[in-house]
């Protein structure tokens, strides 16, 4: 199967890290998820990350570190990559029904994504999946 790239935005602010709820209609719909989306045509991680975090949360990007973790999505084409961005900016959700702060250690109570879920427990919490 071939696959889709994808990128999600490990934002950081104190000890907090922000998720968005995804709307319901949506794949995964009403489930939190880092900030990102796919990967366009002729687009590197970067160009990505910058284009979903100015559309999704009107915020700008500032840097963007190395894929620290990548997990393809359970029954689809796509490979969700986790980077380290920081932002500009007060993020106001565009295309989420919702955003917050969540600390870390929350994030195993927080209904997320498949993929997302995988990289808190493996790689945040380095508890194997």
């Amino acid at each position: 199967m071939t696959h889709i790239s994808v990128v999600a935005a490990i934002i950081r602010k104190e000890n907090k890290m922000l998720l968005g709820r995804r709307p319901d209609h949506k794949r995964h719909g009403g489930l939190w998820e880092f900030p990102g989306g796919k990967i366009e045509e002729g687009e590197t991680e970067v160009d990505a990350v910058t284009r979903e975090l100015l559309e999704e949360f009107g915020v700008e990007t500032v840097s963007v570190g190395k894929v620290v973790y990548e997990c393809r999505d359970p029954g689809s084409p796509f490979l969700v990559r986790f980077l380290d961005v920081v932002i500009r900016g007060k993020p106001e959700p565009t295309e989420h029904t919702e955003m917050s702060w969540f600390e870390p250690e929350s994030l195993p109570t927080v209904h997320l994504a498949p993929c997302d879920a995988r990289f808190v427990s493996e790689y945040l919490l380095g508890r194997p999946a």
